[in-house]
């Protein structure tokens, strides 16, 4: 049903409903004027109008929604519809994807830059003790040579270094250690 046929329906139904309200009006009269039997047969005739207009507008109401059901329903199944869904889903799912490939690129970098901390940690700890055994060995060849509380100092510095873990330091050290020789 189109558009255009609801409004004629729509259109009946008032129609109806107003043309039962002068037949209650002329049963109200009929009743004052005291008329026998007319006034029942034609309450039962503006009651029928009323009621079928009222089941003309539900019927019509029902029939739409139905019909808008059916369109739905079809609409739904079509396989312009499928093929829209089925897009949309690859979409989503492209998108998913590449959000996950980004939050493991993310998580990848960063065990990566934890693990090169890490080894940077180690190698740097590896090269202070090779260090610091190059200044003891330094220190010990020298110590004859110098003043005791220059090597004294020397070896408060290294210590002290050490403890920090302090490359620069260390290398400078060794520096004045090798000038002092």
């Amino acid at each position: 049903m189109d558009f255009t046929v609801f409004i004629l329906i729509i259109r009946i139904s008032l129609l109806l409903i107003l043309a039962s309200l002068p037949v209650f009006l002329l049963v109200e009269l009929l009743l004052r004027l005291a008329v026998p039997g007319l006034p029942g047969a034609l309450t039962l005739l503006g009651t029928a109008m009323l009621l079928s207009a009222f089941a003309v507008l539900i019927i019509a109401g029902l029939l739409g929604i139905f019909k808008i059901i059916i369109r739905s329903a079809l609409d739904y199944f079509s396989s312009k519809q499928r093929v829209q869904r089925r897009l949309w889903f690859v979409q989503a799912r492209q998108d998913q994807v590449k959000r996950l490939f980004h939050f493991k690129a993310r998580q990848i970098k960063y065990f990566n830059e934890l693990s090169r901390k890490r080894l940077l940690k180690l190698n740097n700890r590896k090269h202070i003790r090779s260090l610091s055994k190059a200044i003891d060995k330094d220190l010990l060849s020298i110590k004859a040579k110098l003043p005791g509380t220059t090597y004294q100092q020397l070896q408060q510095d290294h210590a002290r270094y050490r403890s920090r873990q302090d490359v620069e330091a260390l290398l400078t050290l060794q520096q004045k250690i090798s000038t002092l020789v």
